[in-house]
């Protein structure tokens, strides 16, 4: 089979028994679906039972109105999930996966898809390995499993090679093994399917908070229908009281702001480099008080990295830049001036050497960059470009023999021709090095010391040396040692400063990465998530933990930061365990060992330009910059979300508990309907609307990484909000009811008397959208157009609602006509009473809020 391979018929026949070499997807949502899935929803539910009673008591314009919202909803709703998930569809640009396979005995190339058991498959550097497959043959074969296992490092392999691995070095042949579902690929995946979503902490929220409204509001109308079925009224009238009731209480505009809140936010996510794969995930990303980040890709650049250099002469040097970039220069350690390889001769002999040492390919040429080859030796070749060594291959000396890099050898050589003699260049591991030098006791017991200190502090350390070829046979004896280089996969360059801003914001920062422990607690250390005391769990740890309960396990998790050489179940394991302890996590990654945890999060991050496909399906969220601070970013603007759907609720929720308490004392001093349920529909979904759509608009106020998370047991209707709500519903609402009998004692009609004060609810409502901008700051203090809809939107409900009293059948239907200026300016005189009220309670809560503050810090 080695030489022939499968012929065709043998592949055909597999193929049809394995099925195609695909991984499980979640089927997608079509646009039908998705319209059908909006109409689950704790709101939608209180919504269409509204809808069914308007059809049983033949109030159909009611029954159109609600219909209407909830129409307009689905639709707003649909459309922004369809243009989310055709988004997160585009991210998937990567050109088919491709396979070099033996067919009939000839080499060909195909699908990835179309690999069967039993194929053989030829393997190359930069190949992406397409099924697990038993190898056969290998030289000098090496995989980068950073997908698979969160090790940065590439692995030597000779036995086994796992799909969606990425060959960095040398060539091999071997047999499929597993394909699709049953590749250790498809077995992760298998996991992600199989597992169950965590609800997004506003859907939590909304309907813990529904659920509190339907209460009250069947309470309130039933002890009305009592009040009144005592008093005698007719029955019809108590229906039509009941369904006005129902109608006032249950805030038919808040579905629809919701959606456009959160579609805002998704838009604003994705300027920040932030695709939305959910809606409700937008404001899941502010909800979250802990992110749970694989290192890998995530907070390092995935590229080896040399950062320091040590010489013999003892010499150090410090080298800038990051990744695969020629930017950078090399400064001498104390010094800040940067340095060339021509300054220092011993400096230009380590880097040469590195260069010469070397099996990779590096070239820059304008703004892209082509490398192929090992991570360490395309780091020595980005150290060379950085120390301005002749890089192209016709200036550097003639190579005569290379010798590859051996796991068995742990170091790899070159020997070259220069100045008319054999000169042996050679990097490797120090402890494999140092016997082929010529070192005294002192200079050995140094190359210790600075080795220790560079593994210590989290960096992989190589030694390089060179000398004249002196005996052929030995080529590897009395050499000259040069010095050390510490590696390492850098930090990203504003990682330091998103994790700084996360902690500003309470937000608890975990690593938790398959790489070694050493180098987990360096970077975690760097980037502030640990101290100098704190140590690192294994997973190792998390599993003799797990052994003694569940408790244990979750003390353990509890009490870290960072966790190292983890499993891709443990990494799950960790996130349940985080959410079972009251967190509402976010977990981060880019590959397949990161899809459970993303998946069970409460909202999963991953990784658009470097992440595997497996990862973005798992995620709600997509970095398209692969960047950690874009989730910074992210999560102010998630917060903004959360904060405008408050001024939402705030705005309605007040608004219809005026209109009950205008219900409530009319029927208690024995006075009429004051408004009809149409005219309430009228308010709650033409007039405000408007208004609280606009609302969705907001700006940030500019504090929002500085807010605390929010607590996960902590309602919508926290102290701050039912304070507000109760004191203007009371305002508004006894206001109305004043003028309503007011105007009934003085002699009106009824329609008159319901005219007057439909058109001060309107007022009131444009008076208390513009107080719902801001829980706690003046509206004086606020920049009146950094939301012109907002503005334009009271015009607009105040312009319809004044328009629709001059318009023929529509003025009739919804019982109202013209007023006059004097009596309109009068009402709007009242209703600007709502604003100086408003304004002493934020200024009394700022006041209150402050004194709390400094008791909170004296005791502390």
């Amino acid at each position: 089979m080695a030489l022939h391979g499968l012929t065709s018929q043998q592949a055909h026949t597999l193929l049809q028994q394995h099925g195609e070499n695909c991984l499980p997807k979640p089927p997608k949502l079509s646009f039908f679906r998705l319209f059908v899935s909006q109409f689950k929803s704790a709101f939608i539910y209180v919504l269409l039972v509204a809808f069914v009673a308007c059809l049983l008591l033949s109030q159909f314009i009611n029954a159109i109105f609600i219909f209407a919202v909830l129409l307009l909803n689905a639709l707003i709703g649909t459309v922004q999930e369809y243009s989310a998930q055709q988004a997160a569809d585009s991210l998937s640009k990567m050109v088919p996966q491709l396979s070099r396979v033996i067919r009939d005995g000839h080499p060909i190339t195909l699908d990835s898809t179309q690999l069967v058991p039993g194929d053989w498959v030829l393997l190359s550097n930069g190949d992406r390995i397409g099924a697990d497959i038993r190898l056969e043959s290998v030289n000098q074969f090496k995989v980068d499993e950073s997908a698979l296992t969160g090790e940065s490092l590439p692995i030597i392999k000779t036995d086994q090679a796992f799909a969606g691995t990425l060959v960095t070095h040398g060539r091999a042949e071997g047999i499929v093994i597993a394909t699709g579902e049953h590749t250790q690929i498809g077995q992760i995946a298998e996991m992600v399917h199989h597992g169950s979503d965590t609800k997004p902490p506003l859907m939590q929220r909304i309907e813990r908070f529904t659920l509190i409204i339907a209460l009250a509001t069947l309470l309130i109308i039933a002890l009305i229908f009592g009040l009144t079925l005592i008093r005698g009224a007719d029955l019809s009238q108590i229906f039509l009281l009941g369904v006005a009731l129902a109608v006032s209480a249950i805030p038919e505009g808040l579905p629809a702001a919701i959606t456009v809140a959160l579609a805002i936010g998704m838009k604003r996510m994705s300027k920040a480099n932030v695709i939305v794969r959910k809606l409700v995930a937008v404001e899941s990303l502010g909800s979250c008080t802990y992110i749970a980040s694989d290192k890998t890709g995530t907070l390092t650049v995935n590229e080896m990295t040399i950062g320091h250099i040590w010489l013999l002469n003892g010499d150090k040097y410090h080298v800038a830049g990051t990744g695969l970039s020629p930017d950078g220069l090399v400064h001498k350690h104390g010094h800040g001036v940067p340095v060339s390889s021509a300054q220092a001769p011993e400096l230009y002999q380590l880097g040469l050497t590195g260069v010469l040492a070397n099996e990779a390919h590096l070239a820059f040429e304008q703004d892209t960059v082509h490398a192929d080859g090992d991570g360490v030796d395309l780091a020595f070749l980005t150290l060379g470009y950085k120390l301005n060594l002749p890089m192209d291959a016709t200036a550097l000396p003639p190579q005569e023999q290379l010798f590859a890099y051996e796991s068995e050898n742990q170091f790899s050589a070159s020997i070259n021709q220069i100045d008319n003699q054999q000169v042996v260049s050679v990097k490797g591991a120090v402890e494999k090095l140092l016997p082929m030098c010529v070192l005294n006791e002192e200079q050995t017991a140094q190359i210790h010391q600075e080795t220790l200190w560079m593994a210590q502090h989290g960096y992989r350390v190589l030694a390089l040396a060179s000398g004249s070829l002196n005996h052929p046979d030995c080529p590897f004896q009395h050499l000259t040692f040069l010095g050390l280089v510490a590696m390492s996969d850098p930090l990203r360059e504003d990682a330091i400063a998103a994790v700084r801003l996360c902690q500003k914001a309470k937000i608890k920062v975990a690593m938790i990465t398959g790489d070694h422990p050493i180098t987990a607690l360096a970077l975690s250390q760097q980037l502030k998530l640990v101290g100098e005391h704190d140590d690192v769990v294994t997973g190792d740890q998390l599993s003799q933990a797990q052994q003694q309960g569940v408790a244990e396990f979750d003390k353990l998790v509890a009490a870290h930061r960072v966790f190292a050489r983890v499993q891709p179940k443990q990494k799950m394991e960790i996130t349940q365990s985080l959410i079972r302890q009251g967190e509402f996590v976010a977990m981060t990654g880019d590959g397949v060992n990161d899809a459970p945890a993303l998946k069970h999060a409460h909202v999963g991050i991953a990784m658009g330009l470097k992440g595997t496909d497996v990862a973005r399906e798992s995620a709600e969220l997509v970095l398209t910059d692969d960047n950690f601070s874009s989730i910074v970013k992210g999560i102010i603007e998630g917060r903004i979300v959360y904060n405008n759907i408050r001024k939402v609720i705030y705005l309605l929720i007040s608004t219809g508990a005026a209109e009950l308490l205008l219900f409530i004392l009319s029927v208690l001093f024995a006075l009429p309907i004051p408004l009809f349920p149409l005219q309430i529909l009228w308010l709650n979904l033409v007039t405000n609307g408007v208004q609280d759509v606009a609302l969705a608009f907001e700006p940030g106020e500019g504090h929002e990484i500085e807010q605390p998370p929010r607590k996960p047991s902590e309602p919508i209707f926290d102290r701050l909000m039912l304070e507000r709500v109760l004191m203007s519903a009371l305002w508004m609402g006894m206001v109305a009811f004043g003028l309503f009998a007011l105007a009934l004692n003085m002699g009106a009609t009824e329609e008159a008397a319901r005219n007057l004060t439909l058109m001060l609810m309107v007022l009131f409502e444009n008076v208390h959208a513009l107080n719902s901008r801001s829980e706690r700051n003046s509206l004086l203090a606020m920049p009146w157009l950094s939301n012109p809809l907002l503005l334009l939107g009271i015009v607009i409900a105040q312009s319809i609602h004044i328009g629709a009293s001059y318009i023929p059948g529509l003025n009739s239907t919804l019982g109202i006509s013209p007023i006059s200026l004097t009596h309109w300016l009068m009402l709007l005189a009242t209703a600007l009473t709502l604003f100086v009220v408003d304004e002493l309670h934020k200024r009394h809560w700022r006041q209150q809020h402050v004194t709390e503050s400094t008791a909170d810090r004296q005791q502390e």
